[in-house]
């Protein structure tokens, strides 16, 4: 790498994410042929966050963009993923990271399913208190987690089995969903599966 060059492996700042989920979401609404009246209908967002989200203006929670998703029948990552150089590393810390509205959650996005594969992988951070429900995504997700660190409810929003650090689940992503850490700084590796 030549001195004083871009680096392709350094971190988006948060000015970063947003141009490129402004672009992004901008896209995929093209790609569909959709309104911005009707991506923000099916999205259950008002018209004016949308023009404020597509001009780069809004800072996006992970439920906006999980809608906006759904919405536009795409994968959440086809909105938030960088351009990929041949070797990544994503240290901890790192990576584009969206936060829930709701929940003291964060998801940062470790790799996008590449054209014709049907996977997208985050790794999560989570603090007890309100925990993370997640509405179904698109028919056919299905969502597997490795707990990393700290206790945590994950999986079915009605039953959600506790886990440990090493143990995994697997549970449908196209019904209600839950992940509620249950001590500070509960970390997870999750791997959503596209239908």
């Amino acid at each position: 790498m030549m001195a004083g060059g871009p680096n392709p492996a350094a971190p988006a700042g948060p000015g970063d994410l947003t141009a490129r989920i402004a672009a992004a979401i901008r896209r995929e609404r093209d790609r569909a042929g959709l309104s911005m009246t009707e991506v923000a209908r099916r999205a259950g967002l008002a018209k004016s966050t949308l023009s404020q989200l597509e001009s780069g203006a809004g800072n996006p929670s992970v439920e906006t963009l999980w809608a906006l998703g759904v919405a536009l029948e795409v994968p959440f990552a086809r909105l938030v993923d960088p351009p990929r150089p041949a070797v990544r590393v994503i240290r901890a810390g790192e990576g584009p990271a969206a936060h829930s509205e709701h929940a003291d959650y964060t998801a940062v996005l470790l790799a996008a399913c590449p054209p014709h594969a049907r996977r997208d992988v985050y790794r999560v951070t989570a603090q007890p208190g309100e925990p993370r429900l997640s509405e179904p995504h698109q028919p056919g997700t299905v969502e597997h987690v490795v707990l990393s660190g700290g206790r945590a409810l994950v999986g079915p929003a009605d039953d959600p089995p506790e886990l440990a650090p090493g143990d995994y689940v697997s549970y449908p992503g196209d019904a209600p969903h839950v992940f509620r850490a249950l001590v500070p700084d509960t970390t997870a590796v999750v791997v959503m599966e596209h239908g």
